[in-house]
């Protein structure tokens, strides 16, 4: 049976957790060349605070994913006070056949599947990245980067990232910022797009480029966040569907040989 999310499980799970430059002239940019992000220093600092907020900001929240691929899927994020975390994605793995978690500890990063009244497995977790590295590409579900990971490049005054403060997307409250690289040589920093925090810091909305996530249900965090199972020595669970399993080598097609 296809394993999935259901809004009222999420809710359930929710209810249980209480340049300076110089003078010298610089050469013309070619009509062609897009001129770099504005740089908006009241919006850049704004954005600081607010990040530095979400990071002491303990909570357990319902979001739901749109990715422009049909029916919006659940996302519930676990933030915890000692700077441990959760993100529980619905049909994040094996081509959106599969629940997943993300969850971040002292010990590493790890991928762990999760039980659901329509899979009620005995969920088990593998590391697949050290202490605050992110998820390798190939196992990664990414909307767990909007989360905490996005808050230490927010925080970082050196992040090579433009901010302005836009109007507020459709459906979500908080102040919103448009978040841009401003590195045309290295890969931007986080996923560029538009963030939106409450005045607490709780994360209530994001456009980006896999989708548009919205917060619908927020409740107070734990203390700390824990391994949903045990550690297990397998392979993580890729991103993408698996492939069918190949013929048998030399597998014909049934006809007798000839004698």
């Amino acid at each position: 049976m296809r394993p999935h999310f259901v809004i009222a499980t999420a809710l359930l799970l929710l209810g249980g957790l209480a340049a300076c430059g110089d003078d010298a002239a610089q050469p013309a940019p070619s009509p062609s060349a897009a001129p770099p992000p504005a740089v908006d220093d009241n919006a850049r600092n704004d954005l600081v605070a607010r990040a530095a907020l979400a990071q002491d900001k303990s909570y357990a929240a319902l979001y739901s994913l749109d990715d422009g691929t049909g029916t919006p899927r659940d996302v519930v994020a676990t933030i915890a006070a000692d700077g441990t975390w959760r993100v529980d994605v619905a049909k994040g793995a094996f081509g959106g056949t599969t629940d997943e978690s993300i969850v971040s500890t002292p010990a590493g990063v790890y991928q762990c599947t999760v039980a659901t009244a329509a899979n009620p497995i005995t969920p088990a977790c593998v590391r697949v990245a050290n202490p605050g590295k992110p998820v390798p590409a190939k196992y990664d579900p990414s909307v767990e980067r909007l989360f905490q990971p996005a808050l230490n490049v927010f925080t970082d005054r050196q992040a090579a990232i433009a901010v302005t403060e836009v109007a507020p997307l459709a459906g979500v409250k908080g102040d919103c910022y448009s978040i841009d690289s401003i590195s045309a040589a290295l890969d931007a920093p986080v996923d560029v797009g538009i963030y939106c925090y409450a005045a607490d810091g709780v994360l209530t909305g994001v456009r980006v480029g896999f989708g548009v996530l919205k917060l619908v249900n927020q409740v107070a965090g734990p203390k700390t966040v824990g391994l949903p199972g045990q550690v297990v020595d397998e392979a993580p669970m890729e991103t993408a569907s698996p492939e069918p399993p190949s013929a048998p080598t030399g597998a014909g097609s049934g006809a007798p040989s000839p004698a």
